[in-house]
C-alpha cells in the first residue's frame, strides 16, 4: 500500500516544493501566492467557505449531475433502441459539445437570472455528454451470440435489456460518470463565475477583484478536492456495482 502511494505522493510534494520556491522568488502574492500562504487563507476563511459557499455549489452540482443521468441514460436507451433517434440525436450531441460553454453562460444568466438554475443549466451542459456517450456505446457492446441465444431460449425485449444490455453498460456507464463528477465542479464553478450571489466560483472571483492572490487560490483548493472525493465515491459505487468484472 505504500509503494503504490509513494511515487504520486513524492510528485506532488516537488510540485508543491516548485511552487512555494517559484512564488518566494516572485514576491508577489497578488499573482502567485505560495502553498503556505494559500493554506493560511484557507484557515481564515475557511468557516465562510465550508458553511456558505461550498454547500452552495454542492448543491449545484449534485442538482446538475441529476438532471444529466436522468437524461443522459434515458436518451442513451432510446437512441439504441431506435436507429431514427440515433440519427436524429447522436449529431445534436456531438455538436453540442463544439459550443464554448464559457460563451453560452453569459445567456443563461440573461435568462434565468442568478438563480441556480443558470448554473445547472451550464453543469448539465458540460456534464451530459460522456454519460450518454458512454452509456450508449456500452448498450451496443451488448454481445450478439449472447443475444441470439437468449431469443432462442425464448427471452422477451425486456428481458434481453435488464439481463444482457444493462450489465453491458454499466461498465462505460460509470466511465462516463467518473468524468462526468470532474466536469460537474468545473461547470458550476464557471457558471458562478459568471453570475452569482454564493458559491467556491463566485467567492473566488470576488477576491480576484480584490486582488487576494491566496483567497482566489483558497476556493479553488476546496473544488479540487471536491472533484476527488467526488470521483472517489463514484469508484466506490461502481466497485460495489460491478462485483462480477474481474479486476487486478
Amino acid at each position: 500500500m505504500i509503494k503504490k502511494y509513494f511515487t504520486p505522493s513524492l510528485l506532488v510534494l516537488i510540485l508543491l516544493v516548485i511552487w512555494q520556491i517559484t512564488a518566494s522568488m516572485m514576491n508577489m502574492a497578488f499573482i502567485l501566492p505560495s502553498p503556505l500562504q494559500v493554506v493560511e487563507k484557507l484557515w481564515e476563511i475557511g468557516d465562510i467557505l465550508l458553511t456558505v459557499h461550498l454547500p452552495a455549489t454542492l448543491l449545484i452540482v449534485v442538482i446538475g449531475l441529476f438532471i444529466s443521468i436522468v437524461f443522459g441514460v434515458g436518451i442513451a436507451v432510446w437512441m439504441n433502441g431506435s436507429k431514427t433517434m440515433e440519427r436524429t440525436f447522436y449529431p445534436l450531441l456531438i455538436s453540442s459539445q463544439t459550443i464554448p460553454i464559457i460563451a453560452l453562460a453569459p445567456i443563461f444568466v440573461l435568462w434565468f437570472g442568478y438563480s441556480i438554475w443558470s448554473k445547472v443549466v451550464v453543469t448539465v451542459l458540460i456534464t451530459f455528454f460522456p454519460i450518454a456517450v458512454n452509456t450508449f456505446d456500452g448498450l451496443r457492446s451488448s454481445s450478439k451470440e449472447l443475444r441470439e441465444l437468449l431469443l432462442t431460449m425464448g427471452a422477451s425485449k425486456k428481458e434481453i435489456f435488464f439481463k444482457l444490455n444493462v450489465p453491458s453498460a454499466l461498465p462505460h456507464f460509470f466511465s462516463g460518470l467518473k468524468v462526468a463528477v470532474t466536469l460537474s465542479v468545473i461547470g458550476a464553478a464557471i457558471g458562478e463565475w459568471v453570475g452569482a450571489q454564493s458559491g467556491l466560483g463566485y467567492f473566488s472571483r470576488r477576491m480576484m477583484t480584490q486582488f487576494d492572490g491566496a483567497g482566489v487560490f483558497a476556493p479553488i483548493v476546496l473544488l479540487s478536492l471536491l472533484g476527488i472525493l467526488l470521483f472517489l465515491l463514484v469508484v466506490y459505487f461502481e466497485k460495489k456495482s460491478l462485483r462480477w468484472r474481474k479486476t487486478e
